[in-house]
């Protein structure tokens, strides 16, 4: 049973017991009508009252039966919400803690709602590229009115219940024993008649069609390349317009044909793909974890004072270890005035700031770190560097301690070699701002710990990122990937094109920001370092010479007000550049090549599918546990457009062989060699399937 029956004064009592939240799969909707039933047949009970066990009312549809028959079997939700709203007997939800997507829709159709302060009530479909297919876009109007319910839908941000006084018939005071109390309100209506159904009231708004224009301009105007919020305005305004059951048909029918929508395909993935993520098959769930109660992070820089942020952020003191005093100032200030900006934008109080403030420590000394349950190394990339480090830190830090590095290329095994107690070393590479970011690349060494990487997890969940793990490889998922990226942009330079077209193309297709655009963000020193060290130990590995080219040139990016774009002072705006367009003219032309025209579809497919054909090879190597993994990296540290579902989600949806016969082309090309598939994706495709079957 996954609904529990008792009989308290008159008043049958239902219990929703299907945890963690309550999801109303096939076995609690069975209970629930069969509970209904019951109570309406026994002489004895005067009213009924649903509610949840444990920490829900209801969190809605149960995942677990996303996209299989057993969400539309008999009794449906639909089948529950119409059982309890025609019951011959009151009918009262209970709500608290959790009151979401169908726990509302069911909620919407008893014909009383009570509730204790602090419950979270949200229809939040829309952020799965749907709409509520249960009534929600036609019951909420009725009961919160037109403009609240069409926030509520179309941002499909949760609401505390004090703060929606029309949507109950009572709030209860906090503390209050809200199923005596809801026995009791029961046993007060329990003879009044008729029963109210949410059905039978009407929309409550001054002038409708003119809130609803105005409304359709502006969620067409924000909701982007996503069909749902507009579909929502559409079902709502079904609510005003239609009969209830006209409406609930219209609903229905808007709801089926967003399922089957790239955008809601794409979304539903990420929503799947990121449970997955926390997911390691020799890691099982129960694995003991370590305590993290203080931290430590090894340099002051941009990327250690954000890696402390997020620890303070989280409540855990940390303390940041710089060699000499100017640096170690400097990073604090940073930190300080980071938190300041937080506060005048009013997402954080003067309080809070420097409540976080105060968990945050300098020290210019080893021996103060000591004692930290974790420490994280973000000096510069260079393995010498960090040998001295990690020396350094497995002869001072206690036993047990997690020794994490935030590398983004080296490896990590070497690293733990450098210590006496490789198994506490762990890769936790955050991305820049990280203190923004939501990505944390969880690298396993060989020798890694299991309970170090079940901590890693935890820990990434309590600093409120995705964390993903990857195994050891130069540049683990995301940076080995987007190298290939990278290549290609480049060699699009050398063939006709230019930064702002590259940038401009792929920006079209979805990515937060173009490769150039990127390049200029983080440092073009950066990846001039790395080919530096490629061409050294990887001499067949070819690339365009442009970037070093514009690196000799000092033009590093914003940080030297130059890079591939310029710079005017005190502003981020990149302006295409003359002198970099004509270095990359010319450098095609000392090469002996003819510029051509160079369309937008190629530069989108060679971009991502240099992604996908790498993606497949990580796959392959067992480097990334599932290509939900790597599709996580990208929405996640890289902004890959997110209603395309990620690199290898977006290789899916476009069909594996349209992808390989696209490289096949390409490897006729300038630099064809890049363009040898990798043998997964030749199996797959062979085979009619996708990576992510």
């Amino acid at each position: 049973m996954s609904a529990d029956y008792q009989v308290l004064n008159n008043v049958a009592v239902i219990t929703l017991n299907n945890p963690p939240v309550n999801g109303l799969g096939l076995e609690t909707r069975t209970a629930a009508v069969a509970a209904i039933e019951r109570a309406g047949l026994d002489d004895a009970v005067k009213a009924i009252v649903i509610t949840g066990a444990g920490k829900a009312f209801s969190g809605g549809a149960d995942i677990r039966e996303f996209n299989s028959p057993r969400a539309l079997t008999e009794p449906t939700l639909h089948t529950l919400i119409r059982t309890a709203e025609s019951a011959a007997k009151p009918t009262v939800a209970a709500i608290h803690s959790v009151c979401m997507g169908g726990g509302l829709e069911l909620a919407l159709g008893c014909h009383y709602r009570v509730a204790v302060p602090g419950a979270q009530i949200a229809l939040p479909e829309v952020k799965l590229g749907l709409l509520p297919g249960a009534g929600g876009t036609q019951r909420l109007p009725r009961v919160l009115g037109l403009e609240a319910a069409l926030d509520m839908i179309v941002s499909g941000a949760p609401v505390a219940s004090e703060k929606l006084p029309a949507l109950f018939d009572a709030v209860f005071a906090a503390g209050a024993d809200l199923v005596a109390a809801a026995v009791d309100f029961a046993n007060g209506v329990a003879d009044v008649r008729p029963l109210p159904k949410v059905r039978d009231r009407q929309v409550a708004h001054p002038d409708a069609q003119a809130f609803l224009a105005l409304a359709r301009a502006r969620v067409a105007k924000e909701a982007g390349p996503f069909p749902a919020p507009r579909e929502c305005v559409e079902c709502i305004a079904g609510a005003v317009d239609m009969p209830i059951e006209d409406g609930l048909a219209f609903e229905r029918a808007r709801f089926i044909a967003l399922t089957q929508t790239p955008e809601s395909k794409a979304l539903r993935h990420a929503f799947f793909a990121e449970r997955a993520a926390s997911k390691v098959p020799d890691v099982p769930p129960d694995t003991p974890i370590r305590a993290i109660k203080s931290a430590a992070v090894i340099g002051a820089g941009t990327m250690g004072g954000g890696i402390a942020m997020n620890f303070a952020n989280a409540g855990i003191p940390v303390t940041i270890l710089e060699m000499k005093r100017e640096a170690l100032d400097k990073g604090l200030a940073t930190i300080r005035k980071n938190y300041e900006n937080t506060v005048r934008k009013g997402k954080l109080s003067a309080e809070q700031c420097e409540q976080r403030l105060s968990l945050v420590k300098g020290t210019l000394s080893y021996e103060d770190i000591a004692q930290a349950d974790i420490v994280i190394e973000a000096v510069f990339e260079d393995l010498g560097v960090k040998e001295v480090v990690f020396r350094e830190l497995d002869a001072i830090m206690k036993p047990g301690a997690i020794l994490a590095s935030n590398t983004s290329t080296l490896d990590l095994d070497k690293i733990a070699g450098f210590t006496a107690r490789p198994q506490d070393v762990i890769g936790l590479h955050f991305f820049s701002p990280a203190n923004v970011m939501k990505l944390l690349e969880i690298v396993r060494g060989r020798e890694t710990g299991k309970d170090v990487l079940a901590t890693a997890l935890a820990l990434s969940k309590k600093l409120r990122k995705t964390g993903v793990v990857s195994g050891v490889c130069d540049g683990f998922i995301g940076n080995r990937m987007v190298e290939q990226y990278v290549r290609q942009a480049g060699f699009l330079l050398d063939e006709g094109a230019l930064p702002e077209q590259v940038d401009r193309a792929i920006e079209e297709f979805g990515f937060a920001m173009g490769p150039f655009r990127m390049g200029d963000l983080a440092g073009n020193d950066i990846g001039w370092a790395i080919r530096k060290r490629r061409y050294l130990d990887m001499p067949d590995v070819k690339y365009s010479k442009t970037a070093d080219l514009l690196c000799e040139a000092g033009r590093f990016g914003q940080k030297t007000g130059a890079g591939w774009y310029d710079y005017r002072p005190g502003e981020r705006t990149p302006h295409p550049s003359r002198r970099v367009n004509d270095m990359i003219v010319q450098h095609s032309k000392d090469l002996g090549i003819e510029r051509r025209r160079i369309g937008d579809e190629e530069i989108v497919e060679r971009l991502v599918y240099a992604l996908v054909n790498e993606g497949a090879r990580i796959l392959l190597e067992g480097i990334a546990l599932r290509a939900s993994d790597i599709d996580m990296v990208y929405l996640t540290g890289y902004g890959f457009p997110l209603f395309r579902g990620g690199p290898m989600f977006y290789a899916d949806t476009v069909g594996l062989p349209k992808a390989l016969e696209a490289m096949h082309k390409y490897a006729r090309g300038y630099h064809g060699e890049a363009w040898q598939p990798a043998p997964l994706l030749v199996q797959l495709a062979r085979e009619g399937k996708g990576f992510n079957a």
